[in-house]
């Protein structure tokens, strides 16, 4: 039976810990996965955080992706994700807070275009990969759309027409993770990015993220006119708020900004 609370949450400040807990091997469920985009709208709805880290318990697994044993007792591969879509976050609207994403061991299938998910990935150095999906006859629909965006096309194709396993080095050698820590340290340095992050300007991390969102498939000079003519809502909050003329003052004070997310 599946553990009935298969996510844990924990706050430390502005960040939110956010913990996939599902013995034996971290898969996603319908349940499961509705649970998460809840979480992770609460995250993207509450001003007083600004950086979520997600990860996995115990040392094996971050996550296989779908539940295939849910699915084969009833879960439909085409049911309710929840307001994310799959695992929370690859459909989740306007999420413009950063995502850092933990991989604490293998991270396959679903597991892997979670991880995509995220803004930096760090994988400890035992962590592995694949998407497998071809040798079940079906497709990684999600990766397929993102890891040509993400690494070389000729080895994102490579990797989706195989379902080969790579490893931690291979996936920071082609981009794929930021970086490569042992596992004993894997969530050390993850909060201390997170802090890191959490630290900084809130209004200018949204505005990263809705440009980088909005550009993806636009022309620069279309992109550029949309930032200056302040067509994007996260870029003209930014421009109007008291945390851009708070950058500049503390520039000429020669003093740490305060950043108070208005």
């Amino acid at each position: 039976m599946s553990d009935p609370n298969p996510i844990r949450t924990q706050r430390d400040g502005a960040v939110l810990e956010v913990t996939l807990d599902r013995p034996k091997a971290n898969a996603i469920d319908l349940k499961t996965s509705r649970i998460m985009g809840d979480i992770f709208a609460e995250f993207r709805d509450d001003p007083d955080l600004r950086v979520a880290l997600l990860t996995a318990e115990g040392e094996k697994f971050f996550c296989p992706g779908w539940d295939l044993k849910a699915a084969a007792e009833s879960d439909a591969v085409d049911g309710d994700y929840g307001v994310g879509g799959f695992g929370g976050l690859q459909e989740l609207r306007d999420m413009n807070k950063p995502v850092i994403v933990a991989v604490n061991g293998i991270a396959c299938g679903g597991g892997l275009e979670l991880a995509l998910s995220g803004d930096m990935i760090l994988a400890a150095d035992h962590a592995s990969f694949a998407l497998p999906e071809i040798r079940s006859g079906t497709v990684a629909d999600a990766a397929s759309v993102k890891l040509p965006k993400r690494i070389p096309y000729h080895i994102a194709m490579e990797l989706l027409l195989t379902g080969r396993w790579f490893d931690a080095e291979e996936a920071h050698r082609w981009g794929l993770v930021n970086e490569v820590v042992s596992a004993a340290n894997l969530m050390n340095r993850a909060r201390e990015l997170a802090q890191l992050i959490a630290s900084g300007p809130p209004l200018v991390y949204a505005a990263i993220k809705e440009i980088v969102r909005d550009a993806e498939d636009a022309k620069f000079q279309d992109a550029m006119n949309r930032i200056t003519q302040r067509k994007l809502r996260t870029v003209d909050v930014l421009y109007a708020s008291e945390d851009q003329l708070e950058g500049a003052r503390a520039f000429a004070e020669k003093r740490d900004p305060v950043w108070k997310g208005r």
